[in-house]
């Protein structure tokens, strides 16, 4: 998808994000945020913050940088800030999570919700996150992938033309997106409403290892 296309998709979802994708949403954020196992004084940078749904979860304590390429989206992350009043080191930037303007080894754990099938080019998005990531930190994504059973997967493969309406695509790989990225998965686990997305906990190796084999049942 192209960055206008993701941008005027965004656009559009912001007055009604959170009633689409908040509540069906919101146990992947508490699972990954609680793997994460964030401590007082880690920098953390969430790629794809949106409209802040997920920050309230942070503990105290913990810087947490926000990015997001929707303007629309973050004035709502930041109305939830204000409304809520977190008190917490929090920064929200609108920014290009391909190209980040942050300097190399800024953050402890890089984490992205519901990001890699909406970019244009997810190897880009990863390559970044583990640029900015500290050497030995964390990467963690949530994400639906591609799903093994044949009628769901046929249904979301006839759904991929529509990519640039819907604002992500369906049918978006699991094997593809770890080969292509090499990330150095250390854990998989399902998360939210029938396991239908999955949480990837992976190594910052800067030297990235071979991908992890994974069995379509898992």
């Amino acid at each position: 998808m192209e960055l206008e296309a993701i941008k005027k998709a965004y656009r559009r979802y912001a007055r009604l994000y959170d009633l689409y994708f908040g509540a069906v949403f919101q146990p992947g954020r508490k699972a990954v945020i609680q793997r994460m196992d964030c401590r007082a004084g880690q920098r953390v940078l969430e790629v794809g913050v949106g409209t802040g749904l997920s920050l309230p979860l942070y503990p105290d304590g913990v810087r947490v940088t926000g990015i997001d390429i929707s303007p629309e989206m973050l004035d709502r992350a930041r109305a939830r800030l204000a409304r809520e009043s977190i008190d917490r080191r929090i920064e929200l930037h609108v920014m290009d999570a391909e190209r980040t303007s942050f300097p190399s080894d800024s953050f402890d754990k890089v984490v992205a919700m519901y990001v890699v099938s909406v970019v244009p080019h997810p190897k880009r998005l990863v390559d970044e996150m583990r640029r900015v990531c500290k050497p030995n930190g964390e990467i963690f994504i949530v994400n639906h992938f591609h799903s093994p059973n044949p009628i769901v997967g046929t249904a979301e493969s006839l759904l991929a033309p529509l990519s640039r309406l819907v604002g992500f695509h369906p049918d978006f790989c699991l094997e593809t997106f770890v080969r292509d990225t090499k990330l150095e998965v250390v854990d998989k686990q399902p998360v939210n409403l029938f396991g239908y997305w999955s949480m990837l906990r992976a190594r910052n190796n800067k030297e990235a290892a071979e991908p992890l084999s994974f069995n379509a049942t898992a």
